[in-house]
Parts: structure tokens; C-alpha cells; sequence
């Protein structure tokens, strides 16, 4: 794209040029991520086009949509001039919708054969969060999912997950295994020593129940840690 169509409104750039147009001749891979959203906000302000506000809000996002998803209604038009409430809430909703679509497609892959399965099923759920929630996968003879639960949500270091509220859940859906999963919002995968101390006393009480624990995930925004994978189960 020539610099000079920089400097007009996009109703003045070679149609193939307009993030509108180019999706309809192009299709909607052939855009860009900020031209995406430049479709989203519709116009600019007095100094940018839609494109290049939404470029520079994609840079201070560091390019990357999950960061870009944490900021709020407020971040937006607080730190983006020409951007309202209205272009935020347009910028948020899309992308939760973007969210909640990988969330339908986990849900449709049921069986879980190895820890990338139960990950692409928790991943929609764990990620993108500042605080950690405790999630669990609960599973029949087959390895089929019978229930996505979330267990208990803490701080930013930590949270709580009460093996009795576990093994109630377990029981009631007559599940016969268990995936432990949670968040680091940290971005470590590593586990904590409170992490492997309660994977190996709900592991315990879950061989006494004939319930077994058959992995626990450790979700961060860029993959994820497997108890089972790494021997440590």
C-alpha cells in the first residue's frame, strides 16, 4: 500500500485498498488484524485513518489479541484518541465472540486421547484471565467429557481447590476419571510445590474412590504444562 493513501480517508484509497472492499474482492484472510479492526471502529480521528488508529492499538497490544482482549472499555478510550465507548464496545464484543466460537468448537471434540485434547478444551476457558480459576474435566470409562466445572477461583498467585466440592462433582456424574486444570497467569508453567502437593492428595483419594486422576493441565497463554506427559502424576 503506497504511503500517500496514509495521508487520505480511506473513501479516497484504490478500492482494493479499503479494509471493506479488500475483504469482499480478497476475502477475510487476505486482512490484516488491524484492518479487521479498523472495520470495527469505522472511522479514525483528525490525524489517523481508521487503519492506522487500529495499528496503534494493536502496537501498544503488543500485536497480540489475547492481550489486546484485556483491556477494558475504559483502557480503550482513555488511551486511543478517537476511540469512544461505542468503537471499545464493538472492539470487545468481537472478540468475545471470537472467544466464546473456540470455546463451541472445544466442546464439540468430547474424547480425550492425550493432554493436547483437554487442553484445547480448557484453553478458552483458562486463558486471557488475570486471576487463576481451578477447573476440572470429568470423564466416563471411555474418556468421553461429561462435564467442563469450574471448581474455585483465587488471586493472581494462587487459588483454591476444595478436594471434598471435587469429588462431590465426580461422584454425581457418575464419572470414572478426573483432569485437574488451572491457570498461571504469570505465564510459567511450571508447577508450585502447592501444586504438586495437591495433584498427589487428590490423586491418592481418587485411587481409594476408584475416580482416577488421569492428568492435571497447567494453562498459560502460550501452552501448558502436563503432570501426566512429564511423569509426574
Amino acid at each position: 500500500m503506497s504511503e500517500n493513501y496514509n495521508k487520505k480517508p480511506i473513501s479516497k484509497w484504490a478500492e482494493d485498498d479499503r479494509p471493506r472492499e479488500k475483504l469482499l474482492l480478497k476475502g477475510k484472510q487476505a486482512l490484516s488484524n488491524a484492518e479487521l479492526i479498523a472495520i470495527l471502529i469505522g472511522s479514525g480521528n483528525k490525524t489517523k485513518s481508521a487503519v492506522e488508529l487500529a495499528q496503534e492499538i494493536m502496537d501498544k497490544a503488543g500485536n497480540n489479541l489475547i492481550e489486546l482482549s484485556k483491556l477494558s472499555v475504559n483502557d480503550l478510550t482513555s488511551k486511543f484518541k478517537g476511540i469512544g465507548s461505542a468503537k471499545a464496545i464493538s472492539i470487545i464484543a468481537a472478540l468475545e465472540l471470537g472467544k466464546r466460537r473456540l470455546m463451541a468448537q472445544a466442546l464439540e471434540k468430547k474424547k480425550i486421547t492425550c493432554s493436547r485434547d483437554a487442553f484445547d478444551i480448557l484453553t478458552p476457558f483458562l486463558s486471557d484471565r488475570y486471576t487463576e480459576e481451578f477447573r476440572i474435566l470429568l470423564l466416563d470409562r471411555a474418556n468421553k467429557v461429561i462435564a467442563n466445572l469450574s471448581i474455585g477461583q483465587g488471586g493472581f498467585s494462587g487459588t483454591v481447590a476444595d478436594p471434598k466440592k471435587i469429588f462431590k462433582e465426580a461422584l454425581a456424574n457418575s464419572a470414572s476419571g478426573i483432569i485437574l486444570a488451572h491457570n498461571h497467569p504469570s505465564g510459567n508453567r511450571k508447577p508450585s510445590d502447592a501444586d504438586i502437593s495437591l495433584t498427589k492428595k487428590l490423586k491418592r483419594a481418587g485411587d481409594d474412590l476408584e475416580i482416577y486422576i488421569l492428568d492435571h493441565i497447567i494453562v498459560t497463554n502460550d501452552g501448558y504444562y502436563s503432570f501426566a506427559d512429564e511423569g509426574s502424576l
